[in-house]
């Protein structure tokens, strides 16, 4: 498992009338990714850039597809370029993967914010591994839940203080020592960031269409 598969498990556990937005969570699990590419050494971080590291296969498929995408020529890619890039539709992307894995059910309570399909967290040792890691407040997975609205509004800060980074890249694997506080914290800060313009571009949208709207309405 990987820190984004653990953070879509618990977004999804969340309540329908606290939706996670799709957007948000897909810019969040690609960060997500990232902190475990660099966990794993898979990558690291050169200011805002990020500089492949060695071309090592992780364990989990879709953190090794994350591991193939990263730009390998100069001058390599910002963070917040991959959050965008990487993250388009990657919540949908989890989505179908936990599904053909058998970590989602179907069908047992009412409608979740992942389109129109009522799905569920099945009961696995996944699932309570994503929920320990929860429970236990571990400071990256708090942040990044709280990057889309899940947790504390001091996780942030507790994941700068945390001394180490995210899950690794095999099954099975906790947070661990190794990790510069640095690069999780500038991970988490463009995660944030990102998320903020998002909100700032559906708002702006939203006015736009509301006004066009007017414009067309019959007196």
């Amino acid at each position: 498992m990987s820190t984004a598969k653990d953070l879509f498990l618990i977004a999804l556990d969340q309540e329908p009338d606290r939706p996670v937005g799709q957007g948000d969570l897909s810019l969040a699990l690609a960060g997500a990714e990232l902190i475990d590419l660099l966990g794993a050494q898979a990558a690291a971080l050169d200011g805002d850039r990020i500089v492949p590291g060695a071309e090592t296969e992780p364990h989990d498929p879709l953190l090794a597809e994350a591991a193939a995408a990263l730009a390998r020529q100069v001058p390599y890619e910002g963070v917040e370029d991959w959050l965008w890039r990487r993250g388009r539709d990657l919540s949908a992307t989890y989505r179908a993967a936990l599904e053909e894995a058998g970590q989602l059910t179907r069908g047992r309570r009412g409608l979740l914010p992942f389109g129109s399909d009522r799905l569920e967290s099945a009961d696995t040792p996944v699932r309570r591994r994503a929920r320990g890691r929860w429970e236990e407040g571990e400071p990256v997975l708090a942040a990044l839940g709280a990057a889309v609205g899940i947790g504390g509004a001091d996780a942030d800060a507790d994941a700068g203080a945390g001394g180490g980074g995210g899950a690794g890249a095999d099954a099975g694997d906790r947070p661990g020592p190794g990790l510069p506080d640095e690069a999780v914290t500038t991970v988490l800060a463009v995660v944030d960031d990102a998320v903020t313009e998002l909100a700032a571009v559906q708002q702006r949208r939203s006015i736009e269409n509301a006004a066009f709207a007017n414009v067309w309405r019959v007196p």
